[in-house]
Protein backbone atom coordinates (compact mmCIF):
# COMPACT_ATOMS: atom_id res chain seq x y z
CA UNK A 1 0.00 0.00 0.00
CA UNK A 2 1.07 3.22 -0.66
CA UNK A 3 -0.02 7.32 -0.15
CA UNK A 4 -1.83 6.26 -3.68
CA UNK A 5 -3.31 3.40 -2.95
CA UNK A 6 -6.92 2.82 -4.25
CA UNK A 7 -9.49 1.55 -1.56
CA UNK A 8 -12.58 -0.18 -2.27
CA UNK A 9 -14.40 -1.08 0.85
CA UNK A 10 -16.73 -4.24 1.13
CA UNK A 11 -19.96 -2.35 2.68
CA UNK A 12 -21.87 -5.01 5.12
CA UNK A 13 -23.10 -6.00 8.13
CA UNK A 14 -21.56 -8.96 8.85
CA UNK A 15 -18.42 -8.67 6.51
CA UNK A 16 -16.28 -11.95 8.25
CA UNK A 17 -17.92 -13.54 5.40
CA UNK A 18 -16.63 -12.20 2.10
CA UNK A 19 -14.89 -13.55 -0.46
CA UNK A 20 -14.16 -10.29 -2.47
CA UNK A 21 -10.69 -9.40 -1.40
CA UNK A 22 -9.31 -13.04 -1.94
CA UNK A 23 -10.41 -12.93 -5.69
CA UNK A 24 -9.99 -8.70 -6.17
CA UNK A 25 -6.33 -8.39 -4.56
CA UNK A 26 -4.36 -10.60 -6.37
CA UNK A 27 -5.65 -9.65 -9.27
CA UNK A 28 -4.65 -6.11 -8.63
CA UNK A 29 -0.75 -7.46 -7.47
CA UNK A 30 -0.57 -9.09 -10.78
CA UNK A 31 -1.30 -6.39 -12.98
CA UNK A 32 0.59 -3.28 -10.67
CA UNK A 33 -2.61 -1.56 -9.84
CA UNK A 34 -2.18 0.04 -6.88
CA UNK A 35 -5.78 -0.87 -5.12
CA UNK A 36 -6.94 -3.11 -2.54
CA UNK A 37 -10.35 -4.32 -1.84
CA UNK A 38 -10.80 -4.51 2.18
CA UNK A 39 -13.88 -5.53 4.53
CA UNK A 40 -16.06 -2.62 6.15
CA UNK A 41 -18.28 -3.51 8.64
CA UNK A 42 -20.82 -0.88 8.83
CA UNK A 43 -24.01 0.03 11.54
CA UNK A 44 -26.98 0.34 9.54
CA UNK A 45 -27.64 4.02 11.20
CA UNK A 46 -27.02 6.63 8.75
CA UNK A 47 -25.17 3.81 6.39
CA UNK A 48 -26.52 5.87 2.90
CA UNK A 49 -24.88 8.87 4.13
CA UNK A 50 -21.74 7.06 5.64
CA UNK A 51 -21.38 5.73 1.85
CA UNK A 52 -21.58 8.78 0.18
CA UNK A 53 -19.08 10.74 2.39
CA UNK A 54 -16.26 7.58 2.07
CA UNK A 55 -16.84 8.23 -1.95
CA UNK A 56 -16.08 12.30 -1.60
CA UNK A 57 -12.80 10.73 -1.22
CA UNK A 58 -10.15 10.83 -3.82
CA UNK A 59 -8.54 8.03 -1.99
CA UNK A 60 -12.00 5.31 -2.50
CA UNK A 61 -12.05 4.03 -5.65
CA UNK A 62 -15.72 2.39 -5.38
CA UNK A 63 -17.76 0.57 -3.23
CA UNK A 64 -18.66 -3.20 -2.98
CA UNK A 65 -21.71 -4.07 -1.09
CA UNK A 66 -23.18 -7.32 0.83
CA UNK A 67 -25.61 -8.28 2.70
CA UNK A 68 -28.14 -6.57 3.79
CA UNK A 69 -27.41 -3.51 2.71
CA UNK A 70 -28.02 -4.36 -1.45
CA UNK A 71 -31.66 -2.56 -0.71
CA UNK A 72 -30.69 0.46 1.59
CA UNK A 73 -27.97 1.52 -0.56
CA UNK A 74 -30.32 2.05 -3.69
CA UNK A 75 -30.90 5.38 -2.25
CA UNK A 76 -27.21 6.33 -2.20
CA UNK A 77 -26.79 6.80 -6.15
CA UNK A 78 -28.00 9.07 -8.33
CA UNK A 79 -27.96 6.86 -11.56
CA UNK A 80 -29.37 3.29 -11.67
CA UNK A 81 -28.83 0.77 -14.30
CA UNK A 82 -32.06 -0.66 -15.85
CA UNK A 83 -31.30 -4.03 -13.63
CA UNK A 84 -30.37 -2.25 -10.53
CA UNK A 85 -33.56 -0.17 -10.58
CA UNK A 86 -35.63 -3.28 -12.06
CA UNK A 87 -34.50 -5.57 -8.85
CA UNK A 88 -34.44 -2.68 -6.45
CA UNK A 89 -31.08 -3.05 -4.93
CA UNK A 90 -27.22 -2.12 -5.76
CA UNK A 91 -23.57 -4.49 -5.42
CA UNK A 92 -21.40 -1.19 -6.47
CA UNK A 93 -21.42 2.27 -6.12
CA UNK A 94 -18.75 4.68 -8.28
CA UNK A 95 -18.47 8.26 -8.47
CA UNK A 96 -18.97 10.00 -11.96
CA UNK A 97 -16.28 12.52 -13.27
CA UNK A 98 -19.43 14.94 -13.04
CA UNK A 99 -19.61 13.90 -9.48
CA UNK A 100 -22.64 11.95 -9.50
CA UNK A 101 -22.64 8.20 -8.27
CA UNK A 102 -23.95 5.66 -10.07
CA UNK A 103 -24.99 2.14 -8.54
CA UNK A 104 -25.11 -1.13 -10.57
CA UNK A 105 -26.59 -4.56 -9.82
CA UNK A 106 -23.63 -7.23 -10.87
CA UNK A 107 -24.74 -10.84 -8.46
CA UNK A 108 -26.78 -12.28 -11.84
CA UNK A 109 -24.51 -11.67 -13.93
CA UNK A 110 -22.06 -13.45 -12.83
CA UNK A 111 -24.92 -16.01 -10.67
CA UNK A 112 -25.82 -17.14 -14.57
CA UNK A 113 -22.11 -17.13 -15.87
CA UNK A 114 -20.71 -19.32 -13.03
CA UNK A 115 -24.19 -21.86 -14.15
CA UNK A 116 -23.21 -21.93 -17.43
CA UNK A 117 -19.28 -22.45 -16.82
CA UNK A 118 -20.21 -25.76 -15.09
CA UNK A 119 -22.82 -27.02 -17.52
CA UNK A 120 -26.15 -26.01 -15.74
CA UNK A 121 -28.23 -23.59 -18.81
CA UNK A 122 -31.17 -22.00 -16.73
CA UNK A 123 -32.83 -21.39 -20.73
CA UNK A 124 -36.41 -22.81 -20.61
CA UNK A 125 -36.04 -24.19 -17.39
CA UNK A 126 -38.27 -23.39 -14.14
CA UNK A 127 -36.27 -21.69 -11.30
CA UNK A 128 -37.76 -21.04 -7.63
CA UNK A 129 -35.56 -18.38 -4.97
CA UNK A 130 -36.23 -18.62 -2.25
CA UNK A 131 -35.32 -14.59 -0.37
CA UNK A 132 -36.39 -12.20 -2.39
CA UNK A 133 -33.73 -9.51 -1.08
CA UNK A 134 -30.88 -8.38 -2.70
CA UNK A 135 -29.43 -10.86 -3.90
CA UNK A 136 -32.71 -12.84 -4.81
CA UNK A 137 -33.53 -9.79 -6.71
CA UNK A 138 -30.23 -9.86 -8.73
CA UNK A 139 -30.61 -13.08 -9.72
CA UNK A 140 -34.07 -12.83 -10.30
CA UNK A 141 -33.55 -10.46 -12.72
CA UNK A 142 -30.69 -12.38 -14.30
CA UNK A 143 -32.74 -15.46 -14.62
CA UNK A 144 -35.13 -13.59 -16.73
CA UNK A 145 -33.00 -12.25 -19.08
CA UNK A 146 -31.68 -16.05 -19.23
CA UNK A 147 -34.77 -16.73 -20.42
CA UNK A 148 -35.98 -19.11 -17.57
CA UNK A 149 -39.55 -20.20 -18.66
CA UNK A 150 -40.64 -19.70 -15.33
CA UNK A 151 -39.86 -17.90 -12.09
CA UNK A 152 -41.18 -18.60 -8.72
CA UNK A 153 -40.40 -16.67 -5.90
CA UNK A 154 -40.69 -17.06 -2.01
CA UNK A 155 -39.96 -14.91 1.17
CA UNK A 156 -40.92 -15.20 4.44
CA UNK A 157 -42.43 -11.69 3.88
CA UNK A 158 -44.76 -12.34 1.26
CA UNK A 159 -45.15 -7.97 0.33
CA UNK A 160 -41.68 -8.18 -0.62
CA UNK A 161 -41.86 -10.99 -2.99
CA UNK A 162 -45.01 -10.17 -4.43
CA UNK A 163 -43.07 -6.25 -4.54
CA UNK A 164 -40.30 -8.23 -6.42
CA UNK A 165 -42.52 -10.15 -8.78
CA UNK A 166 -44.17 -6.75 -9.95
CA UNK A 167 -40.61 -5.03 -10.15
CA UNK A 168 -39.11 -7.89 -12.67
CA UNK A 169 -42.25 -7.78 -15.12
CA UNK A 170 -40.36 -5.71 -17.43
CA UNK A 171 -37.94 -7.99 -17.53
CA UNK A 172 -40.12 -11.45 -18.31
CA UNK A 173 -39.84 -11.99 -21.54
CA UNK A 174 -43.07 -14.14 -21.49
CA UNK A 175 -41.70 -15.93 -18.87
CA UNK A 176 -44.65 -16.77 -15.78
CA UNK A 177 -43.51 -14.76 -12.80
CA UNK A 178 -45.01 -16.71 -9.62
CA UNK A 179 -45.14 -16.05 -6.04
CA UNK A 180 -45.41 -18.69 -3.66
CA UNK A 181 -47.59 -18.76 -0.26
CA UNK A 182 -45.94 -21.62 0.62
CA UNK A 183 -42.24 -23.33 -0.33
CA UNK A 184 -43.55 -26.25 -2.96
CA UNK A 185 -41.50 -29.29 -3.10
CA UNK A 186 -40.97 -31.35 -6.43
CA UNK A 187 -41.84 -29.03 -9.23
CA UNK A 188 -38.65 -26.80 -10.56
CA UNK A 189 -35.59 -27.44 -12.00
CA UNK A 190 -33.66 -25.50 -9.98
CA UNK A 191 -33.95 -23.88 -6.67
CA UNK A 192 -31.61 -21.03 -5.16
CA UNK A 193 -31.08 -20.17 -1.23
CA UNK A 194 -31.05 -16.77 -1.99
CA UNK A 195 -31.35 -15.97 1.45
CA UNK A 196 -28.25 -15.40 4.36
CA UNK A 197 -29.28 -18.57 5.86
CA UNK A 198 -26.35 -21.41 6.22
CA UNK A 199 -23.37 -18.53 6.83
CA UNK A 200 -23.58 -20.28 10.58
CA UNK A 201 -23.32 -23.97 11.23
CA UNK A 202 -26.80 -23.67 13.69
CA UNK A 203 -28.18 -22.09 10.70
CA UNK A 204 -31.97 -23.53 9.77
CA UNK A 205 -32.06 -24.68 6.51
CA UNK A 206 -33.82 -21.85 4.00
CA UNK A 207 -35.73 -25.30 2.59
CA UNK A 208 -35.79 -29.16 2.98
CA UNK A 209 -33.91 -30.66 0.33
CA UNK A 210 -35.86 -33.72 1.23
CA UNK A 211 -38.50 -32.66 -0.45
CA UNK A 212 -37.42 -32.04 -3.85
CA UNK A 213 -37.19 -34.14 -7.06
CA UNK A 214 -33.64 -35.90 -6.88
CA UNK A 215 -33.24 -33.91 -10.45
CA UNK A 216 -33.45 -30.28 -8.91
CA UNK A 217 -30.37 -28.57 -9.14
CA UNK A 218 -30.20 -26.81 -6.01
CA UNK A 219 -27.38 -23.87 -5.78
CA UNK A 220 -26.28 -21.70 -2.86
CA UNK A 221 -25.32 -18.29 -2.99
CA UNK A 222 -23.34 -17.93 0.72
CA UNK A 223 -19.37 -18.09 -0.08
CA UNK A 224 -18.44 -18.74 3.56
CA UNK A 225 -18.72 -22.08 4.14
CA UNK A 226 -17.82 -23.39 0.44
CA UNK A 227 -19.76 -26.31 2.02
CA UNK A 228 -23.28 -25.09 3.28
CA UNK A 229 -25.06 -27.55 5.43
CA UNK A 230 -28.35 -27.16 2.72
CA UNK A 231 -25.67 -28.20 0.00
CA UNK A 232 -24.53 -31.30 1.77
CA UNK A 233 -28.29 -32.20 2.56
CA UNK A 234 -28.91 -31.85 -1.04
CA UNK A 235 -26.17 -33.82 -2.12
CA UNK A 236 -27.69 -36.77 0.37
CA UNK A 237 -30.85 -36.81 -1.32
CA UNK A 238 -29.27 -36.76 -4.82
CA UNK A 239 -29.59 -33.68 -6.25
CA UNK A 240 -27.33 -32.09 -8.20
CA UNK A 241 -25.03 -29.06 -6.46
CA UNK A 242 -23.65 -25.42 -7.25
CA UNK A 243 -22.23 -23.57 -4.42
CA UNK A 244 -21.46 -19.97 -4.41
CA UNK A 245 -18.12 -19.35 -5.04
CA UNK A 246 -18.62 -18.92 -8.89
CA UNK A 247 -21.07 -16.07 -8.83
CA UNK A 248 -18.10 -14.27 -7.46
CA UNK A 249 -15.38 -15.53 -9.60
CA UNK A 250 -17.66 -15.08 -12.74
CA UNK A 251 -19.01 -11.47 -11.96
CA UNK A 252 -15.19 -10.15 -11.39
CA UNK A 253 -14.80 -8.59 -15.20
CA UNK A 254 -18.04 -7.08 -14.65
CA UNK A 255 -17.40 -5.31 -11.29
CA UNK A 256 -13.91 -4.31 -12.90
CA UNK A 257 -15.58 -2.95 -16.26
CA UNK A 258 -17.64 -0.67 -13.80
CA UNK A 259 -14.77 0.50 -11.77
CA UNK A 260 -13.06 1.65 -15.07
CA UNK A 261 -10.21 -0.60 -14.81
CA UNK A 262 -10.00 -2.44 -18.35
CA UNK A 263 -6.90 -3.95 -18.11
CA UNK A 264 -7.56 -5.79 -14.96
CA UNK A 265 -10.78 -6.74 -16.23
CA UNK A 266 -8.89 -8.16 -19.09
CA UNK A 267 -7.06 -10.58 -16.75
CA UNK A 268 -10.00 -11.91 -14.69
CA UNK A 269 -11.27 -12.67 -18.25
CA UNK A 270 -7.72 -14.30 -19.20
CA UNK A 271 -7.78 -16.44 -15.63
CA UNK A 272 -11.48 -17.44 -16.11
CA UNK A 273 -10.62 -19.19 -19.56
CA UNK A 274 -7.72 -20.61 -18.01
CA UNK A 275 -9.28 -21.81 -15.54
CA UNK A 276 -7.37 -20.19 -12.77
CA UNK A 277 -9.94 -19.09 -10.56
CA UNK A 278 -10.82 -20.97 -7.44
CA UNK A 279 -12.48 -24.09 -8.38
CA UNK A 280 -15.22 -25.28 -6.64
CA UNK A 281 -15.50 -28.39 -8.84
CA UNK A 282 -15.67 -30.84 -5.52
CA UNK A 283 -19.16 -28.81 -4.37
CA UNK A 284 -20.36 -28.80 -7.95
CA UNK A 285 -22.62 -31.52 -9.96
CA UNK A 286 -24.31 -31.61 -13.23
Amino acid sequence: MSGSTLLFPVVGRPVTQVQAPAAFNPLFAACGVDAIVVPLEMPSEGVVRRVRDLLDSASDGGILVTVPYKKALLEAADRLSARAEAAGAVNSIRRNADGSLSGDLLDGIGFVAGLRAYGHEPQGRSALIVGAGGAGAAIGAALLESGVRRLSLFDRDAAVARALAARLQPLAQGADIVVLDALAGPGQDIVVNATPLGMREDDPLPFDPMTLAPATLVVEIIMAPARTRLLAVAAARGCPTHPGRPMLDHQLPAYLDFFAMPEVASEARARLDRGLAKEPSSETTP
